[in-house]
């Protein structure tokens, strides 16, 4: 019988941190919100990145980190700011009144510098009954 434990790379695969020659250009993916929490007043929205990891990593000197690091930027109904979120984890938005909005996601590189972007509109429904 043979004792064989499986490496590291055999369960996760190759280190992420090994640079990659000529990169695929990020890409950014947005689905609507989740219709349950939305049927709710609450906004949840799934995305995911590709060929870019989303980190809590700022400035110029990330710029040669790779594969690419960024963050996403978040607009809600054409504000006039707009948020920072760097945990790769769904977007939720409570407390918007009843009607249209719209959501700007937008993928930015560590500078915050944008690379590619999607909007997604939805309808909050009025909950008053």
């Amino acid at each position: 019988m043979i004792n064989y434990t499986p490496s590291a790379k055999d369960i996760i695969g190759s280190s992420p941190l090994i640079a990659i020659e000529n990169e695929a250009p990020p890409k950014l993916i947005v689905d609507p919100p989740l219709p349950e929490p939305l049927s709710q007043g609450r906004v949840f929205i799934q995305y995911r990145t590709e060929n870019l990891r989303v980190l809590l990593v700022f400035g110029k000197g990330a710029l040669d980190v790779s594969p690419r690091i960024g963050h996403i930027h978040i607009t809600v109904d054409d504000a006039p700011w707009h948020f920072v979120d760097a945990s790769g984890e769904t977007i939720i938005l409570v407390g918007l009144e009843p009607g249209l909005h719209k959501v700007l996601i937008e993928l930015a590189d560590p500078t915050h510098k944008v690379i590619t972007s999607e909007t997604v509109t939805f309808t909050v429904p009025d909950l008053k009954r």
